[in-house]
């Protein structure tokens, strides 16, 4: 047998392999119906949320298999745990599933070029391939990362207004906090997510302020971390909340607005490029086109008859 086709039939039968292992494992989890509905239950009296939206879990099962296969050291491990919850993934071994995939992913696709294409015309091509497949996870994450926080950044004053106003009607902090997490679950998910963790950390027991650093170095966003700098000198000098988290809320949707205004003011210089490479050329093409050729058959005919 031909050393590509054992190569594919490899490829094929592995990735067959996981992707079985990884349905049964997402079908058979161990955990009865009942069992399950009763801890969403309990969840979600716990949150104070009536339509939760869970975390990104990834089954145990699965996570332990893959993390035999993982070359990796406990903090790595960790390092990299703490980089996909910037990302709003917190399921048990995500971090060792990231890494499998970085490991599998430039086999698959680096062996798929060289089955396709043949070991000499395809070796360039398969090392581009596998280097490639080495950097899509990353580069993935770092766009998952990006947009989470640009949600929890522009979704930040709105929940800041909430606090004020549930603030001012007598309500504490808290229940401010659960009462913007029902009321900005559909606009921004990630913030809700967070102020979700914020809540579960605060009646687990954990002090509020250090339920907030949590939740500024899982963000890892400035306007965030402006806040919780607030609220730590809040808490320190006895001060009013209500109105340090007015003045929060107007700066923030100030930088909101100006970010806004920058992204604006970036769209003519960023539309010169496709004007000029692609919208220009047919525009002289449509425009020019027809003088040229009429310009070509009366010079070409004077040329012709001479």
């Amino acid at each position: 047998m031909p050393i590509q086709t054992l190569l594919a039939l490899l490829l094929i039968f592995g990735s067959v392999a996981a992707i079985s292992g990884a349905v049964m494992t997402l079908v058979f989890r161990g955990e009865a119906p009942e069992q399950r509905r009763l801890r969403d239950v309990v969840g979600r009296r716990a949150s104070g949320v009536v339509a939760a939206i869970p975390l990104a879990d990834v089954p145990s099962e699965l996570a332990k298999t893959l993390a035999s296969f993982v070359p990796r050291s406990p903090k790595e491990m960790g390092r990299l745990q703490k980089r996909m919850a910037k990302a709003g993934i917190h399921g048990y071994g995500a971090a060792a599933i990231y890494v499998f995939m970085e490991l599998a992913l430039p086999v698959v696709l680096g062996g798929a070029v060289l089955y396709f294409m043949g070991m000499r015309t395809g070796l360039v091509l398969g090392l581009i391939a596998g280097a490639l497949g080495y950097l899509l996870p990353g580069l993935w994450l770092n766009h998952a990362t990006a947009n989470r926080m640009k949600e929890i950044q522009n979704g930040l004053p709105d929940a800041l207004d909430l606090f004020i106003v549930c603030l001012e009607a007598g309500s504490a902090l808290d229940q401010a906090i659960v009462k913007a997490t029902e009321e900005l679950a559909l606009a921004y998910p990630a913030l809700t997510e967070e102020l979700r963790m914020i809540t579960s950390e605060i009646r687990a027991g954990k002090p509020r302020i250090e339920a907030f650093k949590n939740f500024s170095s899982r963000t890892n966003v400035d306007d965030v971390r402006a806040l919780v700098a607030m609220l730590v000198q809040t808490d320190r000098f006895g001060t009013s909340v209500a109105q340090a988290l007015r003045t929060h809320a107007e700066v923030s949707r100030t930088k909101r607005r100006q970010r806004a205004e920058e992204r604006a003011a970036k769209v003519g210089v960023k539309l010169v490029f496709p004007l000029v490479f692609l919208l220009f050329p047919a525009f002289y093409v449509v425009t020019l086109g027809p003088a040229v050729i009429q310009f070509a058959r009366v010079f070409f005919g004077q040329v012709m008859a001479r």
